[in-house]
């Protein structure tokens, strides 16, 4: 089947080469365009199957934050930070002109989203918040500092999807070998060695690793500046960075928001959950 989305690049303000995949929609379209953001260490391909499907009816944007993917590598470790990946989203969408879009963001691409909020009120349309909220459970964040940048490289595509079965098999106890390799190859690359290895720059471990680097503090009155926005939080049920308690506050200060939770699903939930799919898709049909 021929690809429904071309590789486009744009410059960041510091001179770096970033790519997004453009899902162009149907022609003619006047539904708002979607804004995919990925997590960490991922990359444009984890919304490969949600892009194409919501591509359907509008055109679907997924940035590949620099230093993962296809974007360049930063210079400056300390530009891995989300408020430098928000500066060079922002330049991308003031390119494109668009000044109103719905957001999906996984993990840090939730973080992205609620950072992008306070600045122009009423932009973001809708949002979908995958496994991510204003406060982290430090046990999450340990987690996640236990394993990135660590380097780690395969011989073949099975001794990835186990590799990563030993590192996340608390976060997804039902995968099988398939889902294990389907993961790899979403995270992964085949290097000029020939072995296969994490397809991002090993140094964005070095800000994130910093006290207080993670994420952003006291993101509560970001998250504000999304009240009355309609909103789909989206919580592995097994998740140990987004905590149940924080999942209420969230709903009590956002009336619009609707919560589902992923059963036996840790961080995060791929969004190609059937229960998951629905809810988005109602989401987006009741913004237009």
């Amino acid at each position: 089947m021929a690809a429904t989305y071309e590789d486009r690049y744009w410059t960041s303000d510091d001179g770096l080469t970033l790519h997004y995949r453009n899902y162009p929609g149907p022609e003619g379209s006047t539904k708002l365009p979607v804004l995919c953001m990925h997590g960490l260490t991922r990359n444009a391909r984890d919304f490969a199957s949600l892009a194409e499907d919501l591509a359907a009816t509008r055109r679907v944007i997924v940035t590949e934050m620099r230093g993962r993917g296809m974007s360049d590598y930063a210079k400056d470790s300390d530009t891995y930070s989300p408020v430098t990946y928000v500066a060079d989203v922002e330049k991308l969408l003031a390119e494109q002109g668009i000044d109103r879009f719905i957001a999906i963001g996984t993990s840090m691409g939730g973080l992205m989203t609620m950072l992008m909020a306070p600045a122009r009120p009423g932009r973001i349309a809708a949002v979908v918040m995958n496994d991510i909220g204003p406060e982290l459970n430090p046990a999450g964040i340990g987690r996640i500092s236990g394993y990135v940048g660590q380097g780690r490289s395969y011989p073949t595509w099975v001794h990835a999807a186990r590799g990563l079965a030993e590192a996340h098999g608390a976060a997804f106890p039902d995968f099988d070998l398939d889902q294990w390799l389907e993961m790899a190859k979403r995270t992964m690359v085949v290097t000029q060695n020939g072995r296969i290895s994490f397809d991002y720059d090993m140094a964005i471990a070095e800000p994130f690793a910093r006290p207080g680097n993670a994420a952003p503090p006291n993101l509560w009155p970001a998250f504000d500046a999304l009240k009355g926005v309609p909103m789909l939080l989206v919580r592995g049920a097994l998740s140990d960075l987004l905590s149940e308690e924080t999942v209420k506050q969230m709903g009590t200060r956002n009336p619009a928001m609707r919560a589902i939770t992923v059963p036996r699903v840790g961080h995060a939930p791929t969004l190609d959950e059937p229960e998951v799919r629905s809810a988005i898709h109602a989401l987006l049909d009741g913004v237009e």
